[in-house]
């Protein structure tokens, strides 16, 4: 498979914009084309579904094991005719300013995959091509192999760019025009998902015809695929358990509240021999019939909170299926919703499921960043001790700090007292604990990745199995 990377001087260069143009261009040409996402991010990689008809990977070097990445990439590369990584901020953004380990730069000679840059060249000319050398001349052993300018304001202004870019050395493989129909909207916790905002089909075909689509793929040499042949039976996307045998059902909140997974997460699950049922929280008056486990990923609940606190019966429910002692798991979104109550970004509070006896609402500020987390007791998803790596993105908090309640004793386990789910070292090497667990309850606002942690995946589907259906 061919495969290029599109990565830019920072955030907010239209990466997301020019990767989706470029699938798009590229199966109308009649390939099939594989998108994947660098880091951390659930939004971005909805618009390159839509644009390729395939679904998005996600590709974090921190999140994964560096040769589990590997063999994830070769899975579904395997699928595919030409492959389009989208990069995260920065080329050389990665966990800290000294290293550029976890980056997209990190990325591409971790795949071997050669790097176009998405440039706004909006006020600039020359300068563009400044900027393109500063980002090919900076790291080593990154094959930069071209340029794709974003926001031009005519054909001529990119005669200027490429004038200067060809004096630097840097083909120039394509431009965007400025148009206000190609900006995809956001709101607090990035863009809008592609099922939430709309994609002028009419602009973005008439955007490709700038795209020099023979160029970009004489780019990426012919069988570019630096990982791994795909462990031996691995299945195709979305495929069946590796044993059907003691198969379990676990649903999992699916909707416009939340839908914040990883396709490589959920297939893992599948692996260790789950059947995952869809439901929604704002819309379904009772859970699926025969599930063993619920999983609530993140989402935006806050933008929904009066639907979800107004399903009444469905919250019940689910409080009836934790007292249960069937494992329940919330992460993020999840967990607000788990929570007693949420205060949304108007103020309002709205009764949530009390399935985590905390508050939640939403803050002025966000925390960010990657976590190096070890599980603080026994879960669903990892035993005491378990070292973790997950992320975290929130523009909500805990009303009062995450610690159990004295004496808390789950009502249908063994006397059990409720702790943290997790726990880290903070900046200044403080102890920070996070979350919460309560016998077979977990709801923290870190996001873990099972596709890199198999592990937690096989726990949480044996779990599952072991409670069986009630």
């Amino acid at each position: 498979m061919k495969t290029i990377m599109l990565a830019a001087p920072h955030s907010g260069s239209g990466k997301t914009t020019v990767a989706s143009l470029v699938c798009l261009a590229l199966r109308r040409r009649g390939l099939r084309v594989q998108p994947f996402k660098a880091g951390p991010d659930y939004l971005d990689p909805t618009h390159l579904t839509r644009a390729a008809g395939q679904e998005t990977r996600t590709l974090d070097s921190f999140l994964m094991p560096r040769e589990r990445l590997r063999a994830l990439f070769a899975r579904a590369a395997a699928q595919a005719e030409v492959g389009v990584i989208e990069g995260v901020m920065g080329l050389y953004d990665g966990r800290d300013p000294e290293s550029d380990a976890h980056s997209s730069a990190d990325l591409a000679r971790l795949l071997g995959v050669p790097v176009v840059l998405v440039i706004d060249a909006g006020g600039m000319a020359r300068t563009a091509a400044a900027v393109a050398t500063g980002l090919r001349d900076f790291g080593t052993g990154i094959d930069v192999a071209g340029v794709i300018l974003n926001r031009l304001g005519s054909a001529r202004h990119a005669e200027l760019c490429e004038a200067a870019l060809t004096q630097a050395g840097l083909p120039l493989l394509g431009w965007v025009p400025r148009d206000a129909a190609l900006e995809l909207p956001s709101r607090h916790l990035g863009l809008l998902s592609a099922q939430e905002s709309r994609w002028d089909e009419e602009a973005a075909l008439a955007a490709t015809r700038f795209l020099r689509l023979d160029a970009l793929l004489a780019a990426a040499p012919p069988g570019v695929d630096a990982a791994p042949p795909a462990p031996q039976g691995s299945p195709p996307q979305g495929a069946a358990p590796r044993n059907l045998t003691g198969r379990v059902r676990l649903g999992y909140a699916h909707d416009e509240a939340f839908h914040f997974y990883y396709p490589d997460a959920l297939d893992e699950l599948r692996l260790a021999g789950a059947e995952l049922v869809p439901f929604s929280p704002l819309r379904d008056p009772a859970l699926p019939p025969g599930v063993g486990g619920l999983l609530f990923g993140g989402g935006y609940p806050e933008v929904h909170a009066r639907a979800l606190s107004a399903n009444a019966a469905l919250r019940g429910e689910i409080r009836a299926f934790a007292a249960s002692g069937r494992p329940v798991v919330g992460e993020c979104g999840g967990l607000m919703y788990l929570a007693q109550t949420l205060t949304d970004l108007s103020g309002e509070t709205h009764e949530m499921c009390g399935v985590v006896p905390y508050h939640t609402r939403m803050t002025g500020g966000v925390t960010l960043g990657y976590r190096d987390a070890e599980a603080a007791g026994d879960s669903p998803l990892a035993k005491a001790g378990t070292r973790l790596r997950g992320h975290e993105f929130h523009f909500s908090a805990l009303v009062h700090p995450p610690v159990p309640p004295a004496g808390a004793v789950h009502p249908a386990s063994s006397p059990r007292l409720a702790h943290p789910a997790y726990r880290w070292r903070g900046p200044g090497g403080e102890e920070v604990q996070e979350g919460y667990a309560y016998g077979n309850v977990l709801a923290s606002y870190l996001h873990l990745h099972y596709g890199g942690l198999p592990e937690t995946a096989r726990r949480l589907v044996a779990a599952c199995r072991a409670r069986g259906t009630g």
